[in-house]
């Protein structure tokens, strides 16, 4: 004797859905892979809660950052009963306007100086003056100082393998330092970069001068009888290096004969002396990723192109 027993479906049940509750329209998704910022409607405030008292802003617009870190505010919150991941802390961050940054230069070195848009008031009217009379306008500075060696170059450049250098820039290491010095003539728009093999000091920047003069100046200007050089407040043309103004009497103006004026850009103001962007920019790419070494081709001209194979 076969025995049948029959079960109807239950109200609620998987196999009849209750009429009275809405319907599913997908499958379901597991507790584990819950968008915790949906499950916990507080975890938004009890985060603003916990950046509010750490948390700094640019008064002339809307950009805030925090001190502590995501993996802090992780574990702050799961203390407080929200266990989150940090990059999850970071997507709610960015809910509530936070984003990040990196430190933005945007700031300038005593700009608010009253004598500092005279200064440049100056500087601009000694150009005016110098160019129209046809006299020699020179912008002059050191860049930064390189070992002589294996050591690396900040850059990249084309090659099958990259260049194998020293690990660390230790000075014990190196067959030297060179001092590059550069003039730039601002009229013909031709520039000119010594190297020094030791420091750049006053008096190698006034001999830098001395020897450009004598070599080019005084071909390209051979009725000049006044020279105005443009230059930083700081370094070795400073305008408070006396060995600068006693080297530039001595050897300039008594012995070669000219009629010297220099200017001086305010501290901080560096970036508007013409050098900086008519010449050092170019040498930077040009050096990019070039070892400073014996027999290399990182000091070659400027724009020119790579020597050719033999």
């Amino acid at each position: 004797m076969w025995a049948v027993n029959v079960c109807e479906p239950r109200v609620g049940t998987s196999e009849q859905p209750d009429p009275s509750l809405p319907a599913e329209t997908g499958p379901r998704t597991p507790a584990k892979f819950a968008n915790p910022e949906k499950k916990t409607p507080l975890i938004l405030s009890t985060l603003e809660a916990l950046v509010r008292p750490e948390t700094a802003g640019d008064p002339m617009s809307t950009q805030k950052w925090v001190r502590s870190s995501l993996r802090t505010l992780s574990e702050r919150l799961k203390e407080a009963g929200h266990a989150l991941s940090p990059p999850t802390v970071g997507r709610l961050l960015r809910t509530l306007e936070y984003s990040l940054h990196v430190n933005s230069k945007q700031l300038e070195a005593r700009s608010s100086h009253p004598d500092r848009d005279v200064q440049f008031a100056h500087i601009d009217e000694q150009i005016a003056t110098f160019k129209a009379a046809g006299q020699p306008i020179i912008s002059v500075d050191s860049k930064k100082k390189e070992l002589i060696g294996e050591f690396k170059q900040a850059g990249r450049t084309w090659s099958l393998e990259p260049i194998a250098v020293n690990i660390h820039d230790f000075l014990g290491d190196s067959l030297g330092r060179a001092a590059p010095y550069g003039i730039y003539d601002v009229l013909n728009n031709r520039g000119t970069v010594y190297v020094g093999k030791s420091a750049d000091t006053p008096a190698f920047a006034v001999d830098v001068i001395a020897d450009w003069w004598e070599r080019t100046g005084r071909v390209t200007f051979p009725t000049a009888t006044d020279l105005l050089i443009l230059a930083d407040a700081g370094g070795s043309n400073s305008c408070r290096a006396r060995l600068w103004k006693e080297r530039l009497q001595t050897v300039l103006c008594d012995r070669l004969g000219l009629e010297i004026t220099v200017c001086h850009y305010p501290t901080g103001c560096s970036k508007w002396n013409p050098i900086e962007h008519r010449l050092f920019s170019f040498i930077s790419g040009n050096c990019a990723a070039r070892r400073c070494a014996p027999g290399s081709c990182s000091w070659r001209p400027v724009g020119a192109p790579p020597p050719k194979p033999a």
